[in-house]
Formats: C-alpha cells, structure tokens, sequence
C-alpha cells in the first residue's frame, strides 16, 4: 500500500517490482479519417515522420472527439496540446470565469481574458494554436443532469477536476458509459497520472473506495501548487491520450505515475481492479450515478455543519463587534503562508490542526467572545466542531472566511 496525496485515504496499489511487468497494450481508440489534407501534412509533419504515429496515427487523432473537464491548471496544458498535436475535435466543459489569481498556472489564458468565461477563453486560444481543430463549448457545471449527454459526444475523457465530488462524478459516469478517462491530479510539488477504464483495468474508485474525510485534504486553492507543475502531469495525461487514441505504446491502465517536483522523481505503482469495488467489481453495488456527489464527498462534515448551524456570524457582525469594542479574541485557523498574504486585523494564528489535535486549547481564553475564520467558512466551521466539543460553547465562526472580509468590508486587501 502506498499514501496519496496528504491526507488521501491510501490505494489499493503496490510498487511496481519491474519495469514493464504488468503493462498492457491496446487496440486504436477511434478509427483513421479518410485522409489528412495539404495544410494537416505540412502541420503534423513531426508526427508523421515517427514511425509508431506515422500518416495512419495522425489520421486517427484528427477523427478523434476528446472532452476535457476543466479549462484550469490541468485543462490549460492538456487542452493546448491536445490542439497542437492535432486532435479533430476538443470539448471544453467549464462554468468558472478567469480570475487573476488563474494567471500563475493557467496558462492558456491571459491577462485580457480575466472576467472572462473560461470556456470562452480557451477556445479562442485553440483556435490560435490550430485552427484546424473544432471546439466544442460547455459553459456549465458538470452534474449528474448532463453528464451523460455531455460524455456521450466523445470518444475519450481527460479530467481536470480539482474536487472530489466532481471526480467521482467524471468516473461514475465513464464506467456507466464505457468510456476511457484521463487522470490527474496536483498539489505544491507532488502530482499523480493514471488512466482509468474499467474495460482493461482499474476505475477510480478501486483506487479510492471512499473520498477522504471532510476538511482532511486541502485544495490547491489553500494549499497552493507550484505553476509548473500543471505541465508536468497535463503532458503526462496529453502523451497518454495520444497513445489511447493512436493505440502505440504501453497507456498507464492499472498503473499509477507518481511525480515529485522537488526531488524530480517518477515512479509506477500497480493499481489492482478491485473485485469488491462498488462501481466496477463482480458485484457492483453503485449501479446509477449517485444522486448528491456533493453529499457523498461530504465537503463538510456532519459536525461542523451542526456546530455552525446557530453560530455562524457574517463579515458585516463582525466588524460591528469591533467597532463597539466587543473583547472578542479573532482566530485565524489557516496555515502560516496564508496568515502571510493577507490577514483580518486583530487576528491571532493558530492553525487548524493544532484546534483539532487539542494543543491549542491551552491558549484559548474563556473569558472572551472566541470567533474563528478561514479562507472561505469550511476550515473554520471544522475547528468550531473541535472547540465545542472540548466544551466552548459560545464560540462561532466567520461565514465566507478572509473573502467575504475582503468583499463586505475591506476591498483594498489582497485575495487568493
């Protein structure tokens, strides 16, 4: 067994003892186009001097439909080169806008396209790139409404999801349909690729029965990932798509790429299928896609959610404690880089691990209105749980985090 992400539940996989060993080779993906034009020959000449993609390899990619889910830190590198190498028609689903904080990863979009629908922007890159390439535009969240007709136009998925709910989503839905999908996933320095088709191996859910505990693993967003990082395991998952669609090579079915930026290490590791597993084992118990992924994923925990239900104050309360000279002792529960970028004043740190351990209860007072905040609302509700449990009955937290400060109070403080 072998530990993902920090704080990911562990996989069910084992270091691979030999190179080579437990690879698979599969049969073209999508059958060859008629032909390739002029302008393709001239393009993709590259591609057709390397005898394993060859004038037939070029032709299977230009026939190809594959659907990327996200146009972010994953999506931006996966999608440009996705484009470059001459796949016939790209998908984009994506509901978020481009917002300047995108900017250090995301690099099929620009300084102009912030506001910008992200779908939006990333087509009008592709079409700089290749215009011989068809986009196709979802300006929606994925959900267990669409996802099926959505999927159903293409051939192959790569996903660039950054949320458990939707990833479990992407897969569900690829085994129900028999679709291949591209995975990837990042976090600072660390990152994972695999390829997940239930046909020929593993599904995602063999790799993780269950998604993490509420709370236990931070997003990119407040953790942060390093920029290059992205295109590192978008290539991978590009690379892994052309093998797919071409049928060359040995795709990453049943194997795991684990990557270390800092020390610059790959390695595989054999990810079993799982005969018990709910979705694609002998006898699956996940038959539909489930109807809540949200709920399934539990983004907050049942206790946080009770703790929070009648202490919950909004950023406008707060800054009218303040003003009135209410003693309050403001707990900042996010980690020190964090703390770092910008702060509510008044705020004390005191991570959440060290409220969830129990260390830090010694420096809580009981004498003062004790309020918590994090970046958004989930860490803090989750150390709110923690400290009434440990018996701080009146404590309560900051609806929205630092952001909701930033936006009902302070707009001339830096977000993240």
């Amino acid at each position: 067994m072998a530990t993902g992400r920090p704080g990911e539940r562990q996989w069910r996989g084992s270091p691979l003892p030999t190179q080579g060993e437990f690879t698979v080779s599969l049969p073209p993906l999508v059958e060859p186009a008629a032909e390739l034009t002029v302008d393709e020959i001239r393009r993709y000449s590259r591609h057709l001097i390397i005898p394993d993609v060859g004038v037939e390899g070029q032709k299977r990619l230009k026939n190809a439909r594959v659907l990327c889910v996200g146009a972010g830190g994953l999506g931006s590198p996966a999608l440009m080169y996705l484009a470059a190498a001459g796949v016939g028609t790209l998908g984009i689903v994506d509901f978020d806008t481009v917002d300047e904080s995108n900017l250090q990863r995301q690099i099929i979009h620009g300084v102009s396209d912030v506001g910008r629908a992200k779908a939006e922007s990333a087509s009008a890159s592709i079409r700089e790139i290749n215009p011989l390439v068809e986009v196709k535009i979802h300006n929606t969240a994925l959900d267990r409404d669409n996802v099926r007709e959505i999927f159903a136009q293409y051939d192959l998925i790569v996903d660039g999801t950054d949320n458990f709910a939707t990833r479990y989503l992407v897969n569900d839905a690829a085994v129900l349909l028999g679709k291949p999908y591209v995975w990837g996933s990042i976090y600072r320095f660390d990152g994972q690729a695999s390829v997940f088709w239930a046909e020929h191996g593993p599904c995602y859910r063999c790799l993780y029965p269950e998604p993490p505990p509420p709370g236990m693993v931070p997003s990119c967003a407040e953790g942060g990932v390093l920029g290059v990082l992205c295109a590192s395991i978008g290539s991978i998952q590009v690379n892994e798509a052309i093998k797919l669609l071409a049928g060359v090579g040995e795709p990453l079915v049943g194997r795991l790429m684990v990557y270390d930026a800092l020390e610059m290490s790959y390695r595989k590791i054999k990810v079993w299928k799982d005969p018990n597993c709910a979705l694609c084992g002998e006898n699956p118990t996940v038959t539909d896609l489930l109807a809540d992924y949200e709920d399934f994923c539990g983004a907050v925990s049942v206790e946080a959610q009770e703790a929070a239900a009648d202490a919950t104050i909004t950023a406008a309360e707060l800054k009218a404690w303040q003003d009135a000279g209410k003693e309050l002792f403001l707990v900042d529960v996010r980690e020190p880089a964090e703390f770092e970028i910008v702060r509510i004043p008044g705020a004390t740190l005191i991570p959440k691990g060290e409220i969830i351990s129990g260390q830090a209860l010694v420096k809580l007072p009981q004498d003062r209105q004790i309020v918590l905040h994090c970046k958004s609302g989930v860490r803090s509700a989750e150390a709110l749980a923690a400290l009434k449990s440990a018996g701080f009955r009146d404590a309560v937290h900051l609806q929205g985090g630092v952001l909701s400060w930033i936006k009902q109070v302070d707009p001339s403080l830096p977000a993240y």
